[in-house]
């Protein structure tokens, strides 16, 4: 299965909306975990674009599975 790298971005003031646009695939996590590096170290300090890796069989699951909604994460005290 192939990872797909995205480029994840949301309108001023809508951040539950995400556009998302593929900018590349990859059959190994580590050229796709290297090209994701490169191009958000290219990304300006004012952009808001998320650059993100995902692993999945086709593209169509890939862009689900990034658009799904997730319960923020919550950190115990002492896991701090």
């Amino acid at each position: 299965m192939p990872y797909y790298v995205f480029k994840m971005t949301s309108p001023e003031g809508m951040e539950l909306v995400k556009n998302l646009q593929l900018i590349d695939d990859f059959e190994s996590f580590r050229e796709a975990k290297n090209f994701a590096k490169t191009q958000r170290a290219e990304l300006d300090k004012d952009d808001t674009a998320q650059i993100k890796v995902m692993f999945a069989e086709n593209q169509l699951l890939a862009e689900e599975q990034l658009l799904a909604y997730r319960e923020p994460t919550v950190v115990m005290e002492h896991e701090k």
